[in-house]
């Protein structure tokens, strides 16, 4: 844990000693839309996000007990060009079942691209494309790691409100981002084989795995453009550079018996940011039973490699 805070203070060092003008992660006009947490953001980027840890007790479900589950990952996004990226995923997982023996072990590898088909800097908008592939058989079956490949094409957006008309200037440093995908598993069905060793019964258990559309959203408020192009209120440092934001994280199965039943978790938290670097952490609060009954947490340290090395690492690999 002590290695945890002297981790955080010093990535907040980095990034408060640094310049903060020329931000040129995550920009649209004036805007600038932080990495969010819980759902993706719509830019197109060179970034780091190490950790993203995130705590929370499931339901039980079926056969199988409620289980505190804890999740360590890391992802890394490279620009092929200025609107077009790859991104690598990878979490570790710890679950913990009541009752039951604790497990760890990876999750499937995630893989995905994106691409930004619009971008207006006057109206602090832009909307992009992509695909995410979790692919199957790459991580543990302890931890429930399927056997099979998901495809994920989803629409991402985002929209600074910095255009209102002066009556409603204090409403300027709201933005909204978002994601609409549909993600579709390889397998209709999982077969699943056991004999018991006492008696030699076999027994086969089918499980459907539906198609589902994922969606998620962002509110965002941010201080540093109500103090820098709305009304300078005189706030000190970190809160100057703090965005207090709401993500909501949603799932619905379009097929099979949990059709059309909505699951996920709302997020309050604060991300502040400087330069070179972000933090977050938000409470993960379930939107429903079957979504949890407890609240969990998510942190993230973010690091915008486009901004630390923008003459090597940081540069697109083809173009400006």
């Amino acid at each position: 844990m002590r290695r945890l805070v002297f981790l955080c203070a010093l990535v907040w060092a980095l990034g408060a000693l640094a310049p903060a003008a020329a931000l040129a992660h995550g920009l649209a006009g004036k805007r600038f839309f932080p990495a969010t947490l819980a759902t993706d953001d719509p830019f197109v980027s060179d970034e780091l996000s190490l950790p993203t840890i995130q705590r929370l007790r499931v339901p039980g479900t079926g056969d199988k007990p409620p289980t505190t589950e804890t999740d360590f990952s890391a992802d890394f996004s490279k620009r092929l060009t200025r609107d077009l990226g790859l991104s690598l995923g990878g979490t570790f997982k710890m679950l913990d079942p009541h009752p039951g023996t604790s497990v760890t072990g990876f999750d499937n590898l995630a893989v995905g691209v994106k691409y930004t088909f619009f971008r207006s800097d006057a109206r602090e908008m832009l909307l992009s494309l992509g695909v995410d592939w979790d692919v199957g058989g790459t991580g543990s079956r302890k931890v429930d790691a399927e056997g099979f490949d998901t495809v994920t094409p989803a629409l991402f957006f985002g929209k600074g409100f910095g255009d209102l008309p002066d009556s409603a200037a204090w409403l300027r440093p709201l933005a909204v981002t978002g994601v609409l995908g549909w993600a579709v598993p390889s397998r209709v069905r999982t077969q699943t084989i056991t004999t018991d060793p006492d008696t030699g019964d076999v027994e086969v258990e089918r499980e459907f795995n539906p198609t589902v559309f994922k969606w998620g959203f962002s509110f965002q408020y941010s201080l540093q453009y109500l103090q820098s192009f709305v009304r300078d209120v005189g706030l000190p440092a970190p809160l100057n550079r703090m965005i207090p934001l709401v993500e909501l994280n949603l799932q619905t199965p379009i097929d099979g018996p949990r059709a059309r039943y909505t699951t996920g978790t709302v997020n309050p938290g604060v991300i502040w940011f400087g330069k070179y670097v972000q933090l977050g952490i938000e409470a993960v609060i379930p939107m429903n039973s079957a979504s949890g009954k407890n609240v969990g947490v998510l942190g993230q340290i973010h690091f915008f490699i486009d901004d630390l090395f923008p003459k090597t690492l940081g540069r697109p690999l083809f173009g400006d």
